[in-house]
């Protein structure tokens, strides 16, 4: 009997789970994918388009493009989900399915703090990025402050690769004697859950670029005429240019759905990504799985993707009896940029117990030269 998968979501866990179900599917089964964008974007770039390096068009594909797969696309907002009888509403209209993918992501929240948007800069968006890269022009001297405002944000590596790409591009622009850069961390080192080799290493990299590093400091309050940020710990810091990852929160859709638990996301096995409700799985940043140090699986694309290629073998076997069932492992990889053509690169294990495994290479050009074909790899492969 002809089934309806359906994908909330394109971002690299919605995209792989979609585009592998169809392959791995007949033509008699249904591929649908839901999202409100236009486009994919491959959020891993968002930091070469800050500091110039990219244009918008190069870091991402159509959604539609998907089309030529054998996918269908929905382009609308997602007005409602019913878990238990695993339809939404799109615009409108509803969508009943056998099996639902949600792969919506963690949201930016940044109105959960007044003032941080009109007081700096996020490259955790397409338009943050692009108005970043258009601001840092006319900065040119004075304090650049960049910080996360809460410990739990998409890609652990990400503020760190900003940090070291921005000082790189004050070099370049031969006005890093002219600027102080601070780093303030509301988590209480790079990295945390990747295990303290890894958060000593790193922090390292930030230092030895002569960037101020804070860590422990969770900001509680910003002023944007003045120039000045509060933490909760009774910390103040002026600034003169500011760089921020906002606070993340699941989408309201999935909080109404009742689907939440009481971390803020959504609960699942951590071995298939099911969530409560039979038929139902959750992928990537949208979905918490505490890991046995007390703290959770850092929100990651590589896991998106991973969780996304155990969720689509899971179905395959259930709908058709082929291959096997398969538990997610917990592995995780990624490239670190560092500025000067170079990046590291990180591996490890994140459900070894008790702790985490991970091991963090060197900086150098070969893994700078293996992110920039991992990033043309991606967009080509999957549309």
């Amino acid at each position: 009997m002809a089934k309806t998968i359906l994908v909330l979501g394109g971002g690299i866990g919605g995209v792989v789970c979609a585009g592998e179900l169809r392959k791995k599917l007949s033509k008699d089964h249904k591929i649908i994918l839901v999202d409100r964008e236009q486009r994919h974007v491959f959020s891993p770039s968002l930091l070469w388009l800050m500091t110039g390096l990219r244009k918008s068009e190069k870091i991402s594909q159509p959604l539609d493009r998907l089309k030529k797969k054998g996918i269908e696309v929905v382009r609308g907002e997602i007005e409602a989900i019913d878990p238990k009888a695993k339809s939404v509403t799109v615009s409108g209209k509803k969508i009943k399915a056998d099996y639902l993918v949600i792969a919506l992501g963690a949201v930016l929240a940044p109105e959960k703090i007044p003032g941080l948007t009109e007081a700096g800069h996020t490259y955790y968006s397409l338009g943050g990025a692009e108005g970043l890269r258009d601001a840092r022009k006319n900065f040119r001297s004075g304090r650049m402050v960049l910080l996360t405002a809460t410990p739990a944000y998409k890609c652990p590596a990400a503020p760190y690769e900003a940090a070291m790409l921005l000082e790189y591009d004050c070099q370049k622009r031969g006005i890093r004697d002219d600027v102080q850069i601070d780093f303030y961390a509301a988590e209480p080192g790079p990295m945390p859950v990747a295990g303290a080799a890894v958060t000593a290493a790193v922090r390292g990299l930030v230092e030895e670029r002569g960037i101020g590093y804070h860590p422990g400091h969770m900001l509680s309050a910003v002023d944007p005429d003045k120039r000045r940020l509060t933490f909760a710990n009774g910390v103040t810091a002026d600034f003169d240019f500011l760089v921020y990852v906002p606070p993340h929160v699941a989408p309201k859709v999935v909080a109404d759905a009742g689907m939440l638990g009481d971390a803020g996301w959504v609960p699942v096995d951590r071995g298939t990504m099911e969530t409560k409700f039979p038929g139902v799985f959750a992928i990537g940043d949208v979905n918490g799985i505490p890991l046995d140090l007390g703290k959770p699986l850092p929100m990651a694309g590589v896991f998106a993707h991973g969780e996304a290629e155990v969720v689509v073998s899971n179905i395959v076997h259930a709908i058709t009896g082929k291959g096997k069932t398969v538990v997610f492992d917990g592995h995780g990889e990624c490239f670190i940029e560092a500025g000067h053509g170079k990046a590291g690169f990180g591996r490890g294990k994140f459900y070894a117990e008790p702790v985490p495994t991970m091991k963090l290479y060197k900086p150098g050009r070969h893994w700078h030269a293996g992110k920039l074909l991992f990033e043309k790899d991606w967009l080509r492969r999957w549309f």
